[in-house]
Order: C-alpha cells, then structure tokens, then sequence
C-alpha cells in the first residue's frame, strides 16, 4: 500500500471523532480541515458523502483501473527480457532493442519507469553543471575527427583498437575499422575510406599519438617542420591537420566512444559475431547507418565541403613513403624482404638507384623510379605484375620523333620553356632557299 492510502484511512479513523465535535460546535469547519490535514472544500465534500453513504462514501472514487493502463502482461514480459538478455543495457538502448527485435510497443518512459520501480535500474546520478561546447563547424566536410579507443569489443577476444572517423558538423560517423593496434596503416585505411567515398575535406582533427605528429618534448608542442608518415600526405592533399592537446578538447570523440562502448560489443553479442573480419563488415554494412539515424544532427548549413578527387591521387599518397637504394643484384630491402626488381626498357639495370617503395594499408607495396611504377608486390614480397612502359608513357610519346624532339619530349613543361627561353637568339637562321637572279639588262659602263 502507498503513503497516500495509508494517510487517507487515517483520516478516515478520525473523521467520524472529528465530525462529531463539529457538529456540537466545538470547532470550526477551518479548525476540523485543518486536523484532518485537507481543505475546507474537501471537508465539506466528505461530510455530504458520510451522510449520504456512512463509511462507504469516504472510498477514494478513483480507485477503478484506467481503461488506458499499461498492460500488467506486457511489462512483465518487458522486466523478464531485461533479466534475461539486456541486464548490462542501458535503458535507452534496451527499449530500442525490444521494439526492434520483440515487437515491444510501450513507450520509453513507462519503461524506464517500471525498470525503477523493480529495482533493475537506478535513477541517473544529477549531472555536473553545464559547460559551454566548441561551437560546431557550420558544413559537412569541413572538419572531420579522427581517434581509436581500446576496448573488449568482440566477445571472447582481447582488447583491441576501433578507429572512428566523423563528421564535426553532424557528428556522423563515415568509417569504423577494428584493428589490433593503431597505427600508420589504420590511419590511412580508415582515409582511404571515407575520401573514396566523399571526397577531399578540409582539416583533421586528431590527438598527437606519435603516428600523426612528431612531438620533441613529451607534453609540448607539435612540431612544425618535421612530416610524419601521415603529416605529408595531408600536405600534399591540401589537408589541414590539427592537433588536439587535452582530452577535453576532443570531447566529441570522447562522449562517441563512451556510447560504443556501451553499445557495439552489446550488439555483436546479438548478432552472434566473433571474428575481427565479421566484426568490421558487420561495423560498415549495418551499425554506422543505424547509429547516425540515431545520433545524428542536421549542420547549420547546407552543402557540402567535400571536393572529388577526380584523378584519384589519394591513391598513391594515402600510403607509406620511403626511399631506397637498389642493391648490386637489382633488388630493394624493405621490412626485412628483397622485393626483386624486373627487367625494364628503362635502362640496362637499376644498381645504386635511388627508388621510392609504396607500402599500402594492406601491407602490398610498389617500387617506383620517378614517375615509373617497376614492379608490384604481394604482403609476403613475391612480385605480382611486372609493371612495362606502355605505349602512350614516355617512351611511347618519344617514339619515331627526331633526335631533337626526343630530347625536348625528355623534358617537362616548365623545363622546356626554361630551355626555349634560354636558347633564344643563338641558333643559326637557315640559308634562304631563294637565290638573287641577275639582272638580264645590265647598263653597260655603270660603276
């Protein structure tokens, strides 16, 4: 029985006593509400039902169920299932799953309600004073953030990285990649993703971890002059690249991980998921979509601040860069590999050549002489296609040319016109072919 039963037959038990000493005028009818804890008008009103009624006219009229109450069925089915299934959910993210997944029709505060009432959850500690957040960029594409948590996201396998990239103007997230640890190559997968898929952005926002900036004293400031791995192509994408230097300063990223964590590995578990490749086909095919139904805001502007990529540079610059020296038997030491340099029209061999290795994110990489792709490798170091020069490259382009306009095709652009500007007014004029007749009337004695 609630509190305000048990109060109501305590008044009851007086009222008759109290009646009484009314009606002998004792007391005021202001006098006998007060003692009976009501108003003067209620007083009245149950001093007419005790005289029509006796007893029977003091019972709380509305003490008949609501034809609109909440099915008594329904909601222990709902407690049952949270028992049984949902005990670690929260109950924002319980009452999605039931409607989803049990045809549960209730609304979210009957729920959360009964959820209390049984003991199941606790009522939301009172949250700290308001703090002012960083004002949001106003377009999509403008600012994207970028971090990694390390969490137990797959049941039954150690902790690992999930890298999230997202949108500051909508805090939608475009990539998600489970990795076992955050790095170079997960940095670049997860780029590769989303400038595939949207284009070119215009900064990144990200922490200093040692793979994004090279930071000279532990705690200071990022260098300015010194390009990581990941620093130059953002450089020479046009990307800005900022750094954060407090985890409150990314807080976005930091209240988003607060919300997989809760969620992600609870949904796994669900849908019987228990490999790291499982897992992130599971990540991009079905939860980033729901989730940013979900959390999503609209931007302050329309558009987009994404720019396509119509030539696809991204390709060979979203990856690691390094030179190398060509050892005496045409190969290139890399990662503890010798990646076997073909044989090519480009010259007789590539001894002390100086070569730039291309490693991707899935660890196949590319030798390159200048503008000249030598040969590719699988992850293991095994050459996969010989790459030739093909009709149409440079070789093709000099082919069946004189030997001045091979050695002028040999040349770039600015170079040529450097060349032509410079050799201006130094050739000789040819001879005319036109030669001066002589005059059929000569005057005769003319000096």
């Amino acid at each position: 029985m609630d509190t305000a039963r048990i109060r109501e037959g305590i008044r009851k038990m007086r009222f008759s006593t109290i009646l009484d000493r009314w009606d002998s005028g004792e007391m005021t009818q202001e006098t006998a509400a007060e003692l009976l804890g009501m108003s003067v008008r209620s007083f009245q009103r149950w001093r007419e039902r005790y005289e029509a009624c006796g007893e029977a006219g003091l019972v709380d009229q509305r003490g008949s169920p609501s034809p609109r109450r909440t099915p008594q069925e329904e909601v222990e089915r709902m407690l049952g299932l949270y028992r049984d299934k949902y005990a670690d959910f929260t109950v924002k993210h319980f009452h999605e799953q039931i409607q989803k997944r049990h045809s549960y029709t209730l609304g979210y505060t009957v729920t959360k309600s009964h959820l209390h009432r049984a003991g199941l959850v606790r009522p939301a500690p009172r949250r700290s004073a308001h703090r002012k957040k960083r004002p949001r960029r106003p377009m999509r594409g403008m600012m994207l953030h970028q971090d990694g948590s390390r969490h137990a996201w797959v049941e039954g396998l150690p902790a690992m990285d999930l890298i999230v990239t997202m949108d500051d103007a909508t805090s939608e997230i475009y990539s998600m990649i489970l990795v076992e640890e955050e790095g170079t190559a997960s940095t670049f997968e997860a780029l590769r993703e989303v400038i595939g898929e949207h284009g070119l952005f215009c900064a990144l926002y990200t922490d200093r971890g040692s793979h994004y900036f090279h930071t000279p004293e532990a705690g200071g400031k990022v260098s300015s002059t010194v390009e990581t791995q990941v620093g130059r192509p953002m450089a020479h994408l046009g990307i800005e690249h900022i750094a954060a230097y407090s985890p409150q300063a990314r807080g976005r990223s930091e209240r988003l991980f607060a919300t997989l964590q809760d969620r992600v590995p609870k949904e796994l578990r669900l849908a019987g998921i228990g490999t790291v490749a499982a897992a992130n086909a599971w990540l991009k095919s079905h939860y980033i979509a729901e989730h940013n139904a979900r959390f999503a805001v609209d931007p302050e502007q329309e558009g987009s601040a994404f720019v396509p990529d119509t030539h696809e540079m991204w390709r060979e610059i979203l990856c690691v860069i390094e030179e190398r020296t060509v050892g005496k038997d045409n190969t290139v030491a890399w990662n503890a590999k010798r990646l076997q340099l073909p044989e090519s029209r480009l010259r007789p061999h590539f001894v002390k050549a100086q070569v730039k290795v291309h490693e991707y994110p899935d660890r196949t990489c590319a030798v390159f002489l200048g503008p000249h792709r030598l040969a590719d490798y699988d992850a293991e170091g095994a050459i996969r296609v010989p790459v030739a020069p093909k009709p149409g490259a440079v070789l093709g382009a000099v082919k069946d040319k004189p030997c001045r306009a091979r050695l002028r095709a040999s040349l770039t652009a600015p170079a040529r016109d450097a060349s032509s500007l410079s050799q201006a007014g130094t050739r000789k004029r040819p001879p005319s072919r036109t030669r001066k007749l002589p005059d059929a009337n000569p005057v005769i004695g003319a000096p």
